[in-house]
């Protein structure tokens, strides 16, 4: 009983000891924080949806000023548009925003739009965390 809990222990301790690291990387690493419905504007036949996101460069090291980024904004495999998204400095965050206009009689939650980021010039040591999704 007693080597089972003692492997048990073990094993969970080296679960959390090789996950810390990834938590963070070693460089730049821009990342979609948050997106959200910041509000509507109806108009009778057509809601407009304001959404806002954010980038946080989530690295220990700030971008050079020569990256060039944007977030690429798509429904279903459809890109409609991109925001640039200046150079960030280490734990530093920019703000965008979007309009998006679809009928007032749509239903709620059939809408999914995601957001990726698009690095053209510069590095990202952890890309996974480069894209959100928002459903209204």
């Amino acid at each position: 009983m007693t080597i089972r809990v003692l492997t048990a222990g073990l094993f969970a301790l080296a679960l959390v000891s090789t996950a810390a690291p990834a938590a963070t990387c070693a460089g730049p690493n821009p990342a979609i924080t948050s997106v959200v419905v910041k509000s509507v504007t109806s108009t009778g036949t057509v809601d407009v949806y304001h959404l806002v996101g954010t980038v946080t460069n989530l690295g220990s090291q700030g971008q050079p000023s020569n990256t060039l980024q944007f977030v690429d904004i798509y429904t279903d495999t459809v890109k409609h548009d991109d925001r640039g998204i200046p150079p960030l400095g280490a734990g530093k965050s920019y703000t965008f925003g979007y309009d998006w206009t679809r009928s007032a009689d749509a239903g709620k939650g059939t809408t999914t739009m995601q957001f990726r980021i698009d690095t053209r010039q510069g590095s990202n040591c952890n890309p996974a965390n480069g894209s959100s999704s928002i459903t209204f």
